[in-house]
């Protein structure tokens, strides 16, 4: 065999090995959230609704205007894009993290010294394993002043512990799971749950320890543009609901970006 032929084959190897790696990362983490839906429906059976009783009252985030009400879709406030004006090119989305969603090649808008460290925050809980009696994803894209940041993997999720991979870090474990959590950099925002809530941006910004509102985005000030699903979102972005599958950005001052839109993946 030729070198050139040696070096092939070699190179398919080491594709073939971390595909297999991150395909075994995967159903592991899925066991896992398997094994947390079955010691969540036990306790739901032994507490009856006790645990709704216990979502709706308030936290201890720092956003206590957050909503805390269950069942039914919320009421979005959104008008055209077009009232924005001209929109600037978003530019490469980046390259695809672990999830198979991209990761945008900037530094993050905020790192996580500073999220909830277990305790409840708007009523979300912080459990030993992840929940999946309520589990849906959201994705969130940030910009400001026309330059993309990355919402950072390990958000609600304490003592995160990452796994490396072919596509970037992955978070596999931690001292215990907030109900809105990232495992990547890519701005999926995983929403599992043991009871169907309407959360919202606000609860997910108050368990990363990060202000949020019309004027200030995390530690980036000034006026906050939110486009959700493709429309304009008017109003608090506090209250801007994760929906499944809803794509949420927020732009920071000006320039204005043109909605970022991605495809979920399977499983997400």
């Amino acid at each position: 065999m030729t070198s050139g032929r040696r070096a092939k084959a070699r190179r398919q190897a080491d594709t073939t090995r971390q595909s297999a790696a991150l395909q075994a990362l995967e159903a592991r983490r899925r066991r896992q959230i398997l094994w947390g839906g079955v010691v969540g429906l036990v306790v739901l059976a032994a507490v009856g609704v006790g645990i709704g009783v216990a979502v709706s009252g308030s936290g201890s985030g720092s956003g206590s205007s957050t909503p805390a009400s269950t069942g039914g879709a919320p009421k979005l406030n959104v008008g055209p894009l077009a009232s924005l004006g001209t929109l600037q090119p978003a530019g490469s989305p980046g390259r695809d993290g672990p999830e198979g969603v991209p990761v945008p090649a900037a530094a993050p808008l905020a790192g996580t010294a500073s999220m909830a460290g277990g305790n409840p925050v708007d009523g979300v809980q912080c459990q030993t394993s992840e929940q999946t009696l309520f589990h849906i994803h959201a994705h969130l894209t940030v910009f400001v002043d026309g330059a993309a940041r990355q919402i950072p993997y390990g958000i609600g999720i304490p003592g995160f512990q990452t796994q490396s991979t072919s596509r970037g870090p992955f978070v596999t474990s931690g001292n215990c799971f907030y109900w809105l959590h990232t495992h990547g950099a890519d701005g999926i925002i995983h929403i599992e749950s043991p009871v169907q809530r309407t959360y919202t941006l606000g609860d997910f910004f108050d368990i990363w320890g990060q202000p949020l509102g019309p004027n200030q985005a995390g530690p980036a000030v000034g006026p906050v543009t939110a486009i959700y699903n493709g429309q304009h979102y008017e109003g608090d972005p506090r209250n801007i609901p994760l929906e499944a599958h809803a794509q949420i950005q927020l732009d920071v001052g000006e320039p204005l970006i043109a909605p970022v839109t991605i495809s979920f993946p399977n499983g997400l």
